[in-house]
């Protein structure tokens, strides 16, 4: 790697993953190849979990509530009672997916796997960094639609309607708007009013979860806002969208990945000229000052290493 995509890889630096109690596999996501394709709304709408506990697992002072299982999600409710609890799941694939929920707060964690048998796990923080279990279990998830869990908001996409990202998503573009029309406008307008905040990469601490309508209105951000705030766009769009955490090159990083109907999932691509896709990466576009060397290099799918969809 030349050492000028180096310097502009530690600019790109991201947050320090989120603290896991056991190691978590590496793959990527794709379609079933089932022939299923997404859902389509008339009129647009931006879905939003519930959260209605006729049907739970756990106990006090953790919650899940799996009445919407079908859609894609879970809730975790935690009690008021001061202390963090974490929640990880994982399926066949391997991958060790771990949610963490503050003191009396809720949060919609999604099946990124797909459907099938999860291993929930379920703890609450005893002291500082320790965690003690709280219970465990095996639950059998059946999609309705394999692209639900990409079209729901989540604890790392968090938006509802009255997101300030989503109403604009909605207003760029007329309801008829093709999908290729959508994702280049969305990403047109993130690119060119979002700049990266170097600042914040120097400072940000574990745990961190972006804000979409805080770097909207301040038009500054890391690669996981950048990533964040398209994501929850698109998916406002009825576009099923893919928010990916790794790395490029040996350095934190996030993305997207798009689906497009009729075609399938397009990773980390953003335009198509008729022969091939060109690479979405928005922090590497937005902060290009040698767009042939960015190109070269977010072009070259070995520079891309996938963790965690999230």
């Amino acid at each position: 790697m030349s050492k000028r995509i180096s310097a502009l890889l530690l600019c790109l630096f991201l947050f320090c993953l989120l603290i896991v109690f056991s190691a978590a596999g590496c793959g990527q996501n794709s379609s079933s190849g089932s022939g299923e394709e997404p859902p389509v709304f008339s009129p647009l709408k931006v879905l939003v979990p519930e959260a209605p506990g006729t049907d739970t697992i756990g106990y006090s002072p953790l919650i899940l509530d799996i009445s919407n299982i079908s859609q894609g999600y879970l809730t975790a409710v935690s009690e008021s009672n001061g202390t963090t609890k974490n929640i990880q799941l994982s399926a066949d694939d391997g991958i060790v997916y771990s949610y963490f929920v503050s003191s009396g707060e809720s949060a919609v964690i999604p099946f990124t796997s797909g459907s099938g048998t999860y291993q929930i796990s379920c703890y609450e923080q005893v002291n500082g960094s320790q965690y003690a279990a709280l219970f465990a279990q095996a639950l059998e998830v059946s999609l309705e639609n394999e692209f639900l869990p990409f079209l729901y908001p989540n604890q790392y996409v968090n938006f509802t309607p009255d997101s300030e990202a989503c109403k604009l998503a909605l207003s760029l573009l007329a309801e008829d708007a093709t999908e290729q029309e959508s994702i280049d406008t969305v990403f047109q307008y993130v690119t060119q009013h979002v700049t990266y905040d170097e600042d914040k990469a120097a400072t940000v601490e574990t745990g961190y979860l972006p804000d979409i309508d805080e770097t909207l209105s301040t038009g500054k951000g890391i690669c996981f806002d950048y990533a964040a705030l398209m994501t929850a766009m698109l998916r406002s769009r009825d576009i099923p969208c893919k928010l990916q955490i790794g790395y490029a090159g040996d350095i934190k990083h996030a993305w997207i990945d798009v689906y497009i109907r009729g075609k399938g999932w397009v990773e980390q691509a953003i335009t198509y000229d008729g022969e091939k896709w060109n690479r979405m990466d928005p922090t590497f576009t937005a902060n290009s000052e040698d767009e042939e060397l960015i190109n070269s290099y977010i072009g070259d799918s070995a520079n891309y290493t996938l963790q965690f969809t999230r």
